[in-house]
């Protein structure tokens, strides 16, 4: 009885995860250019904001993409220590604007919400994209980005129950071998896009590598427990990204 009402929940989770991340999506991409002109004083210091928005993603880190073993704990550790930095600064105290602000000659006063996606901000300083613009372009790409990490790692984390601890082949795994570590790949490359800061434009890539590492540890270990069985399903299946078809991945190559 309580394996089918799990069976059932985790389901009703995953698609309350998809539910949100397209409605994400497409809320942004309709949203009128300059919605997010909101002064300095007004928009920071939200500490409420910083609490809520950090606990839920870090609930969802730690929810869906469970770890394990000493290396995900260590990599889960870097991730959350990537979400506290950046809602820090989205919402509370924006440091990165504090020391960037005297090297453009510029009051902090002037950053407000706008001026705070740093890379619209570039581009209008530029001007290459007016702020509003930019603003519009950086929220659609990292929400859309944003979207499709947390759609890969809800279905991966239902697609991996589903499959009771036996290799997983099927679903969203018949496509990519690790999606759940492209999903958190995807969501740290697009906070990096909507909201730069110094600690997350530094944590961000060795985030990456470490998760790229991870996965061809994993494939490693799945090569030794299953042998021609799990070689012969990565020799189909990309780890990150699709590639021409009839075209093995590179460690599988080196292998050969």
């Amino acid at each position: 009885m309580l394996r089918a009402v799990w069976r059932v929940a985790r389901w009703l989770l995953a698609g309350l995860a998809v539910a949100w991340a397209v409605r994400l999506f497409f809320d942004t991409v309709s949203e009128e250019h300059g919605v997010h002109d909101v002064p300095h004083w007004i928009w920071f210091g939200n500490w409420q904001a910083v609490l809520t928005v950090t606990g839920i993603f870090i609930l969802f880190l730690f929810g869906f993409a469970r770890p394990r073993r000493r290396v995900e704990w260590r990599n889960a550790g870097l991730y959350t220590a990537f979400l506290i930095s950046l809602f820090t600064e989205m919402f509370g105290i924006p440091l990165t604007i504090y020391l960037l602000a005297p090297l453009l000659g510029l009051s902090p006063w002037a950053f407000g919400m706008n001026e705070g996606h740093l890379w619209a901000f570039a581009l209008d300083r530029a001007g290459l994209v007016p702020i509003d613009r930019g603003v519009y372009l950086a929220m659609s790409v990292s929400a859309g980005l944003i979207a499709s990490g947390v759609i890969l790692l809800a279905v991966g984390w239902v697609t991996v129950y589903r499959g009771r601890g036996a290799l997983v082949t099927r679903g969203i795994y018949r496509y990519l071998r690790h999606p759940q570590y492209v999903g958190l790949i995807a969501i740290v490359i697009a906070y990096n896009i909507q909201w730069p800061t110094l600690p997350t434009l530094l944590m961000g890539p060795l985030l990456i590598v470490m998760y790229v590492r991870l996965a061809r540890r994993e494939d490693r270990e799945l090569a030794t427990v299953y042998g021609e069985t799990f070689s012969e399903y990565a020799a189909r299946t990309p780890a990150f990204f699709p590639w021409p078809r009839g075209r093995p991945p590179l460690e599988v190559r080196e292998e050969a």
